[in-house]
């Protein structure tokens, strides 16, 4: 293991909160450190979307790519069941799990790989995919290296939820503005509908919303078409 280079990997990790922050490229930093730092032969990520799917997001080479994806078509693998159940599996040998995963195990023989490392990405309760390392010899994995392996999944993982929270932010800041150009649009056709027919707002609000139920229209584009007279709506008007 490279120690000078664990300082950079962890700072590098951390910072994620950048306008220009590119989820592929940091996910492939990971990998490149990994395989720099903890001197493991190849390293890959795999990361859930929004519907828990798992989706391959970076490999530090061509062969672990392939092994992910094939892992992800057969729904098999260390990597799968670390992320279902949120633990780390170890496979010190690879010759020893074909019962459990035969393909995985072929696949990742036949290109060199040894043994397998898929560490949790998880905070809490909350796991988002994976951190998967590979080792071209069987061997007794190093405590230290794994230790430090799930750290940096740990500060990785955290960096990419502080940037799901802050898009999610944003998201949430659109609505709003949405919603309070729409409640002005609304307060329009209130004050309209009071008017012309010498209600209080309420009762003006009540008979807006009742309307737009009654017919399945959306409340906003009721107000809106009510306030610019793009329709008649000639039985928008209170009962006698």
């Amino acid at each position: 293991m490279d120690e000078r280079n664990l300082a950079p990997a962890f700072v590098e990790l951390a910072d994620s909160l950048v306008d220009d922050f590119d989820l592929i490229d940091f996910l492939s930093r990971l990998t490149d450190r990994c395989v720099g730092t903890l001197e493991v032969a190849a390293a890959g990520v795999l990361l859930a979307d929004r519907d828990g799917v798992l989706r391959v997001l970076a490999a530090s080479s061509d062969d672990v790519r392939l092994i992910e994806l094939l892992q992800v078509q057969n729904d098999k693998g260390p990597c799968l069941t670390c992320y279902r159940t949120g633990q780390a599996v170890t496979v010190t040998d690879l010759d020893l799990a074909p019962e459990r995963w035969p393909r995985f195990a072929e696949d990742a023989r036949s290109r060199g790989f040894a043994a397998v490392q898929a560490l949790p990405m998880r905070l809490r309760e909350r796991t988002i995919g994976a951190l998967n390392l590979f080792h071209t010899t069987t061997r007794a994995l190093d405590p230290q290296v794994t230790a430090i392996a799930q750290a940096l999944a740990d500060v990785a993982t955290i960096s990419l939820l502080q940037k799901r929270v802050i898009e999610d932010q944003d998201l949430l800041n659109r609505q709003l503005e949405q919603a309070l150009d729409t409640r002005v649009v609304i307060e329009q056709a209130k004050g309209k509908l009071a008017e012309r027919y010498g209600l209080s707002m309420q009762e003006a609000f009540t008979l807006l919303r009742g309307y737009a139920r009654s017919h399945n229209r959306r409340l906003t584009d009721l107000a809106t078409a009510f306030i610019n007279e793009a329709e008649p709506l000639t039985d928008l008007c209170p009962q006698p």
